[in-house]
């Protein structure tokens, strides 16, 4: 992160679920020479098991000797927190985004000292971000941008490593009605109220910052699919956040389309096709490519690893 602010860019948060999507993401960091994020929800605990996920993730390390951080996405208590940092997690986010402001910090803080005795790094959140991600549901009415004053208190009080902000970003893949907008003040006054009060360098969040790939939408409806109306976060917004506080960019409904793209036009063409090797192995390349596109032109993160 320290590296990430001082470059003007971020480092990329990808969902995984399965070995395609590990393989994949890890593949395109590779290609581009990235540190990379693979993070896992508390959906995709329950789907692949956290042993699993982190002996894959210790392959793609010792395969490609990346710096990977694998990391808890909204982990909902501190059981779940403890049993990612028990499991051998680097990184672990704590939501308490739901409860009132001084229970967030409460339970925040508990998770902090926790996990710093046990060197690993903590994510929260402060605001709620509109939309729908796996067990995240927030309708726009109550969602709620981040309050400058309240971001500085909050990092005092808790001592998190990182805070993850609301400026209009939401989860899933129907981000934006009418035309998109970030509140970039809003990011600029978090930073400088945080550098004030002695917060240098302090890594910004963002979730739901899918672009929602309209080639990717298009495939899928092609093939049969019927995702109408998908809208994410333009991918220059994107950017223009990385070259500043931004150091953590999370994406989870890219890959899902990608991947789903890619299956959907395989059984499209080939209607006789049952090897998973086949539709899996196409997924896994869509994946790879739309990661390597995230990493060069979106958050930047090119050549991290030097």
């Amino acid at each position: 992160f320290e590296k990430a602010f001082q470059g003007g860019y971020a480092i990329g948060a990808f969902n995984i679920n399965n070995m395609e999507i590990v393989q994949g993401v890890v593949a395109a960091a590779q290609a581009q020479n990235s540190a990379v994020i693979l993070q896992v929800s508390k959906s995709a605990l329950k789907y692949a098991h956290p042993k699993y996920l982190k002996a894959m993730v210790d392959a793609a390390v010792e395969e490609t000797g990346l710096d990977i951080a694998l990391h808890l996405d909204h982990g909902p208590d501190f059981e779940t927190c403890k049993e990612c940092i028990e499991c051998g997690f680097t990184s672990v986010m704590f939501d308490g985004s739901h409860y009132d402001y001084e229970e967030n910090v409460a339970k925040t803080k508990e998770v902090v000292e926790y996990a710093h005795a046990r060197g690993v790094v903590v994510e929260a959140e402060l605001g709620k971000l509109a939309g729908v991600e796996d067990d995240v549901k927030v309708d726009a009415a109550n969602a709620t941008y981040t309050d400058p004053d309240q971001a500085v208190d909050f990092v005092k009080r808790t001592g998190v490593d990182s805070l993850a902000i609301a400026i209009g970003t939401s989860h899933g893949a129907y981000k934006f009605k009418g035309e998109a907008k970030l509140d970039f003040d809003r990011l600029e006054t978090i930073t400088k109220k945080l550098e004030d009060a002695g917060f240098h360098n302090f890594p910004i969040v963002l979730h739901g910052a899918s672009s929602v790939d309209q080639k990717c939408v298009a495939m899928c409806n092609q093939y049969g699919g019927k995702i109408d109306g998908a809208k994410g976060i333009p991918a220059e917004m994107l950017r223009k956040a990385s070259s500043m506080a931004v150091c953590k960019i999370n994406m989870d409904t890219d890959l899902r389309l990608a991947m789903t793209a890619a299956i959907r036009k395989a059984f499209g063409e080939n209607p006789a096709a049952f090897d998973p090797r086949g539709y899996l192995g196409d997924a896994r390349n869509m994946i790879q490519e739309l990661v390597e596109d995230k990493i060069k032109n979106v958050i930047g993160s090119t050549d991290s690893m030097k």
